[in-house]
């Protein structure tokens, strides 16, 4: 059973109780689009209560706001499909910016109207297949227009559905990055208007909505939205860089990891870094410094993701300055690195000649015996079982055996462990 099969059958079931009940939100969107919606959601006359009733193994979400989640057998590997039912609402006074005061049960016209954007204010009846196989639309705020336009309009007043929750600035600019679409001029207008005010925001969501522009295929066009619309500053808790070229985050591949698109977009916008150019490897082991624990901060940025786009930026100064001076050993280790690959695809868009050379020389080390990252000949429990005993000098030992294998000094576990033996520091060696 698919996801929509699993929210017709819902909606049967409130039917056939009397009610009414109809696809709504982004699932009609995206469905109107083309796109192929990832979950379905469901808009009905029912109250929480009644759905709970005639679903007894759901449970309710979002109390606040007459959310229940209904469980319908059929989904993957033989689970539940998981499908929201919210009851048809108006809201009324958002005294902190992101939640309604209070909430009544209403209709669909009037549910439409509380919604956040036109195209995200269409129902789908699918039970009414007369006038399309997949149902018939229902638009009470213009949204089909809109959606044939490719404009994301607020529903009503703006400067109102903003002033309702600061943080629909960012869903304008995802929506418009993610599909394509223009923000129309008024919506537009109010988002500059009430830019100041994502300051407000918990981080948390901020960083959530920008984690979802970033690892999209268009995360240029939402940065640059961003920064049109005087979004940039507030969001990252910088000053506002203004329509500036992105000439990194264009440059990153479509998959690229979150920590790429971030070092990339840093790199952006350093102040010393307007457009593309041979910035010195110093300016980025500045900008990491500076900018890293302020990102941190301002996205609620994971440990991981912090300490990934740190080493992003140190991996680019080390191949911008380093690299020409390591031996075979050390450029291995490098190249072993985590990141390396995503700060290579930076330094590649920086400074293409030298990305070029660096790809090469990859190329090379990938096929030398062993390749880049070989196990060892020898560990720590190799040196015990010889005789060694545990010491200070068992992590230099293995480094000097390690950095001879990967560069080919010694070709066998037998050879490093008679290197090890030469090498100073030993008080005591094995028979």
């Amino acid at each position: 059973m698919s996801p929509r099969d699993a929210a017709i059958k819902i909606i049967r079931a409130l039917r056939d109780a009397g009610h009414e009940a109809l696809l709504a939100g982004g699932c009609v969107r995206d469905e109107l689009l083309g796109l192929h919606p990832k979950d379905y959601d469901i808009a009905t006359d029912a109250t929480p209560k009644r759905v709970i009733e005639l679903f007894p193994k759901s449970r309710e979400q979002g109390k606040a706001f007459a959310v229940v989640q209904v469980r319908v057998k059929g989904g993957p590997g033989g689970g539940n499909h998981a499908v929201e039912v919210a009851t048809f609402r108006a809201e009324h006074g958002y005294s902190d910016r992101r939640r309604p005061d209070s909430v009544t049960f209403t209709d669909a016209r009037a549910d439409a109207q509380r919604r956040d954007f036109t195209i995200n204010a269409l129902f789908i009846d699918p039970l009414d297949t007369r006038e399309r196989p997949h149902g018939r639309v229902i638009d009470y705020v213009a949204g089909l227009g809109d959606l044939k336009s490719r404009v994301i309009r607020a529903v009503g007043d703006p400067d109102e559905r903003f002033r309702e929750d600061d943080l629909r600035a960012l869903r304008a600019v995802r929506f418009a990055a993610r599909l394509g679409f223009e923000i129309e001029p008024r919506t537009a207008e109010a988002i500059r208007r009430h830019a100041g005010d994502l300051v407000g925001v918990s981080r948390e969501r901020i960083g959530d909505e920008v984690r979802r522009m970033l690892n999209h295929p268009h995360r240029a066009r939402a940065a640059r939205l961003l920064h049109i619309l005087s979004l940039d500053g507030p969001t990252l808790k910088e000053p506002c860089r203004g329509d500036r070229s992105l000439p990194m985050l264009e440059g990153v591949a479509e998959n690229a990891p979150l920590a790429e698109a971030l070092a990339a977009w840093m790199l952006d916008r350093a102040p010393d870094n307007p457009s593309l150019g041979p910035a010195e490897p110093i300016d980025i082991a500045s900008a990491s410094a500076r900018t890293v624990p302020g990102w941190r901060e301002a996205l609620c940025l994971s440990n991981d993701e912090r300490t990934d786009l740190r080493a992003i930026l140190d991996t680019i100064v080390r191949m911008e300055s380093d690299w020409p001076k390591w031996g075979v050993a050390r450029r291995k280790r490098l190249a072993a690195a985590p990141m390396f690959r995503s700060a290579l695809s930076l330094v590649s868009i920086r400074k293409p000649a030298l990305g070029a050379s660096l790809n090469a020389e990859m190329e090379s080390l990938e096929r030398s015996p062993g390749g880049i990252a070989p196990e060892p000949f020898v560990t720590g429990d190799d040196l015990v079982a010889e005789g060694y005993s545990p010491g200070p000098k068992f992590a230099q030992w293995l480094d000097a055996a390690y950095d001879a294998q990967l560069e080919g000094r010694v070709a066998s576990k037998a050879e490093a462990l008679a290197m090890i033996r030469t090498l100073p520091g030993q008080t005591t060696k094995p028979a």
